[in-house]
């Protein structure tokens, strides 16, 4: 079985150099909801030296909330915002000559799109334009949009716990976090068999990110798991 594993990263959280020679795709942040032209650029800088695939993690631009706040924008702010942001990653990319493979959305504009096609559609016709395939979660109505437009990457997240109905726990909830590896690996393999992932996540800005990568990485080795980013 071949499995991606990718990382949140160019958020100025620290951890980019620690992180990126273990992942297989980086989602680098565009500058809106954490870290800037300069974070961007080192990230992508750093994916060239470790062979690491990149997409583009377009947010709100919402800094004191990390982008995580659900915010009430119409469609074109939207379409707007992702079309911008991806852009002038993509132009970066072009100075380091690494492409961007896909978009993911950040935070509470991930969440929101996943629901509410009033969101998800111009993420989507935003990476139809661009010509890039959307990475979310399996079912949500990101999935459903692209269809016919755009390819769909299904993710997962290691470090985050789940609803019955696949949605992720709000983080304003206690029991919003995985805290033990043995955990995070325990619910990749769900995520794996019964969610269908192509790629699983773990936050650049969680303080136990090198924990679980290692963990999960290790973990993986031992059932005969190829970490490699997807085609």
């Amino acid at each position: 079985m071949i499995l991606d594993l990718n990382s949140d990263l160019g958020e100025g959280c620290g951890l980019d150099a620690e992180l990126m020679p273990l992942v297989t795709s980086a989602n680098i942040c565009c500058g809106f909801h954490a870290g800037d032209s300069t974070t961007a650029h080192a990230a992508l800088q750093l994916a060239v030296k470790h062979g690491v695939q990149v997409g583009a993690h377009p947010g709100y631009a919402d800094r004191e909330h990390f982008g995580r706040r659900e915010l009430a924008l119409g469609q074109d702010a939207i379409f707007e915002l992702c079309v911008y942001q991806v852009g002038a990653l993509m132009g970066l990319a072009k100075a380091v000559g690494m492409p961007i493979r896909y978009v993911k959305p950040h935070g509470g504009l991930y969440n929101q799109a996943c629901r509410e096609d009033t969101v998800a559609l111009p993420i989507v016709k935003a990476a139809e334009l661009l010509q890039l395939p959307v990475m979310a979660l399996p079912g949500s109505r990101l999935e459903a949009l692209c269809q016919g437009r755009c390819g769909f990457i299904a993710e997962g997240f290691a470090d985050r716990r789940y609803l019955p109905d696949g949605t992720l726990v709000p983080r304003s909830r206690r029991d919003a976090f995985m805290h033990e590896v043995d955990e995070a690996v325990n619910q990749a393999d769900w995520l794996i068999h019964e969610r269908g992932v192509r790629t699983l996540c773990v936050h650049g800005d969680n303080p136990q990110a090198l924990d679980f990568v290692r963990g999960l990485r290790d973990a993986f080795s031992k059932r005969g798991i190829t970490l490699k980013a997807f085609p």
